[in-house]
């Protein structure tokens, strides 16, 4: 929905981190994630890389919203569902992730988010719909031959992304979770091992039941010294 898109945002920046110009990356210059292509195309025609280093927060947004989260409809699709097609988005190009998500949801592939992939997402389990999301992304990077080079951070970067997705599938709109810090990962990736799907902890029925365990081994302790007492004063 598109009340997620700053919360969305805020993820994909902790991912992206600032400023790169790495030879092995194809997508070159990059400055929070936004490529100088990309900001020659919707800030600056004539930027340099000294202007796309100085790129302000309101700019960035207006690049990440319009050149990602618009071309994927991500106001339209699910809670989570749709963090985790924009986060593919941005790290791999908005048509791959489209055609991923319809494999997911088993619309035709055209790569073009419309009212028949929104629909289909919208029928099925967001969890669902985000574990074959990231279990194929982290396939499609594994074939990939940079993946010796970068492979480390992009499985921590869809480990990250399935986490918070789902998250945001059950809690729906809410400030970002604190995810560990990754490295950079380069926009040119045109990810999390498979596991079982994270499931919100419920920390109050935790904190009890240590509660009690701690009152009832405090117990036993006291017991067993009155016994011991009691038994060593019988020798006295």
């Amino acid at each position: 929905m598109d009340r997620n898109f700053a919360r969305a945002l805020a993820l994909v920046l902790k991912s992206e981190g600032g400023w790169s110009d790495n030879p092995a990356d194809p997508g070159g210059a990059t400055m929070k994630g936004v490529t100088l292509a990309s900001f020659r195309r919707y800030v600056k025609a004539d930027a340099r890389k000294a202007d796309l280093r100085a790129i302000s927060d309101a700019q960035v947004a207006t690049v990440y919203r319009r050149f990602y989260w618009d071309a994927v409809l991500g106001a339209e699709l699910p809670d989570g569902v749709d963090h985790a097609v924009f986060d593919f988005a941005v790290n791999s190009g908005p048509g791959r992730a489209a055609k991923y998500l319809q494999a997911a949801v088993g619309v035709a592939q055209d790569g073009r988010i419309g009212p028949v992939t929104v629909a289909a997402a919208k029928a099925k389990p967001a969890g669902v719909t985000i574990d074959a999301l990231c279990d194929a992304r982290l396939a499609f990077l594994k074939r990939l031959p940079t993946w010796a080079t970068f492979g480390r951070g992009w499985s921590d970067r869809v480990r990250s992304v399935r986490v918070q997705a789902l998250l945001m599938s059950a809690q729906g709109p809410a400030a970002p979770v604190a995810a560990p810090a990754s490295p950079r990962f380069e926009t040119s990736a045109d990810v999390m091992p498979a596991t079982q799907p994270v499931q919100p902890a419920s920390g109050g029925k935790t904190a009890a039941a240590a509660g009690i365990l701690v009152l009832m081994a405090g117990a036993l302790a006291a017991f067993r010294h009155r016994v011991a007492d009691f038994f060593g004063s019988l020798f006295q």
